[in-house]
C-alpha cells in the first residue's frame, strides 16, 4: 500500500496539481489585495465615498454584512477574468507554436539531396 501511495503521490500530474493550487492561492491573495486596497476604494469614491466593507444592517441580534459579500463577488469576478485572460493568452501561444512546428517542413538530409540529384540525372539521361 505504501508503494502504491508513493507512485500516486509522485506522479507528474499530482505534483503539477499541487504546484497549481499553491500558486493559485498566492495569486488569489494578490487579487484580493488589489480588490480590497485599490479597486473597491476607487469604486466607493465614485459612488460618493461609500465603503463597501462598512455596509451592513442589523436584524434582531444578527448583523448582516452585505458589503463584505459585494466585495467578495467583485473579488471573484476579477480572479475569474484574470484566469480567463491568462488561459486565453496561453492557448494562443500554444496554437502559434503548433502552427510554426507544422509550417516548417523538414529539410532533406545531405544523403537525400544526393539521391535526388542522382534520380534527376537518371531521368535526364532517358
Amino acid at each position: 500500500m505504501l508503494n502504491d501511495f508513493k507512485k500516486f503521490a509522485l506522479k507528474g500530474n499530482v505534483v503539477d496539481l499541487a504546484v497549481g493550487v499553491i500558486i493559485g492561492a498566492a495569486f488569489g491573495k494578490i487579487v484580493s489585495s488589489l480588490v480590497e486596497d485599490v479597486i473597491m476604494p476607487l469604486i466607493g469614491l465614485l459612488l460618493g465615498g461609500i465603503s463597501f466593507t462598512n455596509l451592513q444592517f442589523t436584524l434582531g441580534d444578527a448583523v448582516v454584512k452585505y458589503g463584505n459579500f459585494i466585495q467578495t463577488i467583485v473579488d471573484f469576478f476579477i480572479v475569474a477574468f484574470s484566469i480567463f485572460i491568462f488561459i486565453r493568452v496561453f492557448n494562443r501561444l500554444q496554437r502559434k507554436k503548433a502552427t510554426e512546428e507544422i509550417a516548417e517542413p523538414a529539410k532533406p538530409t545531405r544523403e537525400e539531396e544526393l539521391l535526388t540529384e542522382i534520380r534527376d540525372l537518371l531521368k535526364a539521361q532517358k
